[in-house]
């Protein structure tokens, strides 16, 4: 009957393809994992990288232990500001980990501190994040073109452009951005200080 075979295939026999099941070949598999791992050893060499912070001298803002997500980009396109949190390559000979502190002054910039407060261009500045100011005074400097001016959080107990000098841009890593864990501590990391859960 005229149309007869049209209407079997309509019921499933669909042709000489009918029966084909396509498997993925595991050449194939293996291919899209390496390209997914390719992709993420990238993101985290060039882009995006987890750090543990080192030390209370960031302290109430980061503490010992926790671990940041730190953007590698951030200054390709545009120029730390005062506020920012970054990983940078400290200016110490030997030194063997990067440092995490907060940029206060940028290039052109005076900065100095008497009693324990920071002045820049002779105006005091409101620091809500510093844990300990303590009581030392510090010259007031010209930061270089180029250069950033940073303190930690905790003052008495960090490391940092008070002893070792302004840090050139060049040298900063990126900008801290996330607090990554514990989980508490998961969320943006501002430059009022402070992660997201407190």
């Amino acid at each position: 009957m005229p149309g007869s075979g049209v209407g079997a295939t309509e019921r499933g026999h669909t042709g000489p393809d009918a029966g084909l099941r396509v498997r993925p070949s595991r050449a194939g598999a293996w291919a899209g994992v390496a390209l997914v791992l390719a992709f993420l050893l990238a993101l985290r060499a060039f882009v995006l990288a987890p750090f543990v912070v080192r030390g209370e001298s960031m302290s109430p803002t980061l503490a010992g232990g926790e671990e940041v997500l730190v953007d590698k980009l951030a200054y390709v396109l545009s120029s730390p500001r005062p506020g920012q949190i970054v990983v940078f390559r400290p200016p110490l000979p030997g030194a063997r980990v990067d440092y995490v502190k907060r940029v206060v002054a940028v290039g052109g910039e005076t900065v100095g501190m008497v009693r324990g407060r920071l002045y820049v261009n002779g105006r005091p500045v409101r620091e809500p994040y510093v844990r300990r100011r303590g009581a030392a005074s510090y010259p007031t400097v010209l930061v270089p073109p180029g250069d950033v001016f940073v303190l930690g959080d905790d003052r008495p107990v960090s490391l940092d452009s008070r002893y070792f000098g302004p840090v050139p841009v060049r040298d900063i890593v990126g900008q801290v951005v996330l607090g990554l864990w514990p989980a508490r501590r998961l969320g943006p990391v501002g430059a009022a200080g402070g992660t997201g859960g407190g």
